[in-house]
């Protein structure tokens, strides 16, 4: 079987879906592969905040069509960047173990968050990083910005920022780690957004074959962990702007969800957790979900 990899042509997206492919050749050396650059809505608008130009699918909506024509297999995605449901005719597979889930500090001089100077410029387009740091700093400054990792550190080091927040999964995957100033804790500091560091297969539901082989390289803690943030994500009513984030921890076999959700303007935000059975977790999920609509929305 010779299986083509759709995937934006970003230095990430290449670095995540040539991951995929080197694990899929160790692992099906009987198979040949190829990956396949496609240009994406939200790569070619960049002059605009992502809530801007169409909120859910910028990243995914071409890959898509390219499988369902057949053009390629298989996208590969960042699971966080996903719609609630895919396309009509396609599916997730089962999820392979993800990346570091939390968000990262890069800063140009300071050695933390505590250290960084009062009145700090901070660049993201994220309103859920937004809110939260000014939770942990409220004199902090923000500025959006656009683009791919390295766009993003040039403009910090030659611009007016002090500072930038990202995901440290993609600097890992990138081998810029080494850049890292400060992790935050994921549920104490920064809640990331639901399903951050792991990676969305996918591929047309009629194509068994495919299926088979990419659900054998699942890994079933990180499958419960990400089902049940996006069984919250999903019962919030939330897409990819939405300001809400959750991250799940299971410990054999028990899951703790810690949630995070927001208004749009930043003025009423909630955090909060709950324990219980794995097996539990999407009942878990839409119960935290509910609990945070109802003390927000109001």
């Amino acid at each position: 079987m010779h299986i083509k990899l759709g995937t934006r042509g970003s230095k990430l997206a290449l670095a995540q879906t040539n991951w995929v492919k080197e694990r899929l050749e160790q692992e099906f050396p009987q198979h040949t592969y190829e990956v396949v650059i496609i240009k994406t809505k939200g790569d070619l608008i960049q002059h605009k905040a992502l809530d801007q130009i169409g909120g859910k699918g910028l990243f995914v909506k071409e890959i898509e069509q390219q499988i369902l024509d057949t053009t390629v297999n298989l996208g590969v995605h960042s699971m966080k960047d996903m719609p609630s449901e895919p396309a009509n005719g396609l599916c997730f597979t089962k999820i392979w173990l993800r990346a570091d889930r939390r968000d990262a500090l890069v800063l140009k001089q300071a050695k933390s968050l505590e250290e960084l100077p009062c009145g700090a410029v901070i660049a993201t387009g994220s309103k859920r990083r937004i809110y939260q740091l000014k939770a942990l700093r409220p004199d902090l400054q923000f500025v959006g910005i656009r683009g791919n990792i390295d766009t993003r550190l040039k403009k910090m080091r030659e611009g007016e920022i002090d500072g930038l927040v990202l995901a440290a999964a993609g600097l890992h995957r990138l081998g810029m780690e080494h850049l890292i100033t400060q992790y935050l804790d994921p549920q104490r500091e920064m809640v990331p957004a639901c399903a951050q560091g792991a990676l969305a297969l996918e591929i047309r539901q009629d194509d068994a074959a495919l299926r088979e082989i990419l659900d054998s390289l699942c890994d079933e803690q990180t499958q419960r962990e990400v089902q049940a943030e996006r069984a919250f994500l999903q019962e919030i009513g939330g897409g990819c702007h939405t300001p809400a984030g959750a991250c799940a921890f299971q410990r054999e076999e028990s899951l703790t969800l810690t949630a995070w959700y927001g208004t749009t303007d930043g003025q009423r935000i909630k955090r909060d957790t709950l324990s219980g059975n794995v097996e539990d977790a999407p009942m878990l999920a839409k119960t935290l979900a509910q609990r945070l609509k109802n003390e927000v929305d109001v």
